[in-house]
């Protein structure tokens, strides 16, 4: 088994600035897409509303529900100064927060002068903040005051923090909990769903909520366990009877985005079947990995050197996906959350 700096060296590309999408295509389904068969190699440059196509026969797209948190609060110092800091849960009363800037232990923080937090401690590298209001009103203050919490290569986008809020959403978004936008999903539109369904694909839904470990560095305890950072995911009584029906029929089974194929993989015991609905998931989906559950992919292009793309080499081999992203770079297809597709079958 390759050291951890060898793999990353293996999911390592050079990628021109000018292909990071910093707004998404409009409309959502004009985006581009590249089509991949495992088996053949063929390829089909097309665009995304042309999806329907492109799918077999009789198959099941599974979307995931999950709703992004306005998580990112900006708040003033009692110093006159700012701080951007990141909720990603509660614990015992207390906010856990990622903070742009080092904190100090009872230091007292404000927002928009009415509400406050004060600095309460440490919870391994991110700070507790006590509020001064019940923390059952914290998804109203969140979505009323918070900001989306784009990824980092999303920083100089040029939409509005309004805008930012309303494009990092998916349509489907119904579940809040995640602190990031399962990507793949973002080129759906209503339009398209419906055309989906005329031509007798069947929509599956589920709920993974992304963690702020999707966008962190992958660790050399990781690595070496094979275990990624915690996420929560479930699949409701009616969608566990309808995907362990589909997989029984030998439907084919498609994941739209790798929040969702980690999901069905948790799940799946290795014989068409799913359980438990509810649960956590630290799967590393990575080279050697055998796919149970999953069928075929729609994925966005991901980052380099990251757990996202060992996971699209896993299902459809490394040499092939850096190819492929070669001839994406080379054909001037946009990369990241609000770039292009791939749908592998």
């Amino acid at each position: 088994m390759p050291t951890l700096k060898q793999a990353l060296a293996l999911y390592d590309y050079v990628l021109p600035k000018e292909r990071i999408a910093l707004t998404p295509a409009s409309p959502r389904d004009s985006a581009r897409l590249v089509t991949y068969d495992r088996k053949t190699g063929e390829k089909t440059w097309t665009t995304f509303r042309t999806l329907p196509k492109f799918l077999p026969e009789n198959a099941v797209l599974v979307l995931n529900e999950t709703k992004v948190i306005p998580a990112q609060l900006c708040l003033k110092r009692s110093s006159g100064g700012m701080v951007e800091i990141l909720s990603i849960g509660t614990k015992e009363g207390n906010i856990i927060a990622f903070a742009n800037r080092k904190l100090w232990e009872a230091e007292f923080l404000t927002l928009k002068g009415k509400l406050g937090f004060t600095v309460s401690g440490t919870s391994g590298k991110y700070w507790l903040l006590t509020p001064s209001f019940p923390l059952t009103t914290l998804q109203k203050i969140f979505e009323r005051f918070g900001n989306a919490p784009l990824p980092p290569y999303l920083r100089h986008s040029p939409l509005s923090r309004a805008l930012r809020k309303r494009a990092y959403q998916t349509i489907i978004a119904k579940n809040p909990g995640s602190i990031a936008a399962p990507t793949a999903s973002l080129h759906f539109t209503e339009r398209l769903l419906k055309s989906l369904q005329r031509e007798g694909i069947t929509i599956a839904r589920v709920t993974l909520h992304v963690h702020l470990g999707t966008f962190s560095p992958l660790t050399e305890d990781q690595w070496k366990n094979g275990l990624l950072h915690k996420e929560h995911y479930e699949i409701d009584a009616r969608n566990k009877r309808l995907l362990e029906n589909a997989k029984k029929a030998g439907r084919p089974i498609i994941a739209v985005g790798t929040t969702v194929a980690r999901t069905l993989e948790s799940a799946a015991n290795g014989r068409g079947k799913l359980h438990p609905v509810k649960g956590s998931t630290r799967l590393f989906i990575r080279e050697g990995y055998r796919f149970c559950f999953v069928d075929g992919l729609i994925t966005n292009f991901h980052v380099p050197r990251s757990s996202l793309l060992m996971l699209v080499g896993a299902f459809m081999g490394r040499e092939e996906l850096l190819k492929l992203y070669a001839e994406s770079i080379e054909k001037k297809l946009r990369f990241f959350s609000f770039g292009d597709a791939m749908l592998i079958l």
